[in-house]
């Protein structure tokens, strides 16, 4: 029997469609190439969790501010922690160093250069005011520094900032109350008001007050909730404080109903991995249920929360997802087009950069 004969020109074909699969798997982008590539906004990131200890030590000597620790190295050191009161202990003793204008400009302004460095084309940055203010540090001192340094890097490279002023949850309603008022003479620079730390004990029900006070001045509103408290926190943020977007959130997965809720609401979740990871909200970062809240179609976001104390800032937290998930490009380019999606940007901004990823990734 005479063996099959294929036309010259069909190896010709299958030669070149080899080459060009070659090709394009030699230009796709992979994942992690995503991970860069990719414009995204930081929608949960605390300008003071942002301090690193080179900066930290640098201003303590400006300052001449006696601080425990003889080197870079033994900042760094004390940067160790097991859950979210120590950590809150040492954020607060570094907060402390911060006592002018340019102090937080300095803080504010390396955040952003890492924010270029991640491709964060923005950033809705929290402050705590309560920090500074009981140590002595006016409130227009603070908003100053982190103000000028948020300017220098639209003018310098176009990134776009919004503020938003947190309420220290372990505060009293009264002296919320004293710290809205603080912040309406600079209302046209803050787009919003939100509450963070010690979750436990201190639910949102506390400031439904203030917060409908804040509502009524023009403020959005978002709150902490549902990382160390139960669901029942995240209600209480939705139903009292009326907010736009959860701040963490990932303890809502063990309501069902409240998890139906979110998707058909599309209410955002500024998801904080490494942070979970570092405060043990989780033991192991494949125990996170990120990836699994992105595939049931939770409008989740990927941020970095107090960078500095949780050791990576938002490229950081994507590639851990990645390489403990297997992230797939698309599923990385969703999560960027979420960010945009749940920033409190205009339709017509959020629609540009969501069309920018569409495009990186398509080519």
């Amino acid at each position: 029997m005479q063996a099959a004969r294929f036309p010259y020109p069909f190896f010709i074909l299958i030669a070149f469609n080899f080459t060009l699969l070659n090709k394009i798997s030699q230009y796709a982008m992979t994942p992690i190439q995503a991970v860069s590539r990719l414009p995204k906004a930081e929608l949960h990131l605390h300008i003071e969790g942002t301090f690193e200890p080179e900066l930290m030590f640098q201003i303590a000597q400006r300052n001449h501010i006696a601080i425990p620790y003889q080197s870079v190295e033994e900042v760094r050191a004390a940067y160790q922690f097991h859950n979210l009161q120590s950590f809150l202990d040492i954020y607060y003793a570094g907060a402390a160093v911060l006592r002018h204008e340019q102090d937080f400009f300095d803080l504010t302004y390396a955040y952003l250069q890492k924010c270029r460095e991640d491709n964060v084309v923005h950033s809705e940055i929290f402050f705590d005011p309560q920090t500074h203010t009981a140590r002595g540090v006016a409130f227009d001192t603070v908003i100053g520094g982190i103000r000028r340094a948020c300017d220098t890097a639209r003018q310098e490279w176009g990134m776009s900032t919004a503020l938003i002023t947190c309420f220290l949850r372990h505060l009293s309603e009264e002296e919320a109350f004293a710290t809205l008022a603080q912040a309406l003479p600079f209302r046209e620079h803050i787009i919003g008001v939100g509450l963070d730390s010690s979750e436990v004990g201190n639910p949102p029900s506390k400031f439904a007050r203030v917060f409908a006070e804040a509502r009524k001045h023009g403020f959005l509103t978002v709150a902490h909730a549902g990382e160390e408290g139960s669901p029942d926190y995240v209600h209480e943020a939705l139903d009292l404080l009326h907010v736009s977007r959860i701040d963490h959130g990932v303890r809502a997965e063990e309501d069902e109903a409240l998890m139906q809720r979110i998707i058909a609401e599309q209410m955002p979740l500024t998801v904080c991995p490494l942070s979970n990871l570092k405060l043990k909200v989780v033991d192991d970062l494949a125990q996170h249920n990120l990836h699994r809240l992105l595939q049931r179609g939770v409008l989740v976001t990927v941020n970095s929360d107090d960078p500095a104390y949780f050791g990576g800032y938002v490229n950081d937290n994507f590639t851990a997802l990645q390489q403990t998930f297997a992230l797939s490009t698309a599923e990385i380019a969703q999560l960027c087009k979420n960010s945009f999606q749940a920033a409190f940007l205009d339709n017509e901004t959020r629609q540009k950069w969501c069309e920018r990823i569409d495009a990186i990734t398509a080519e």
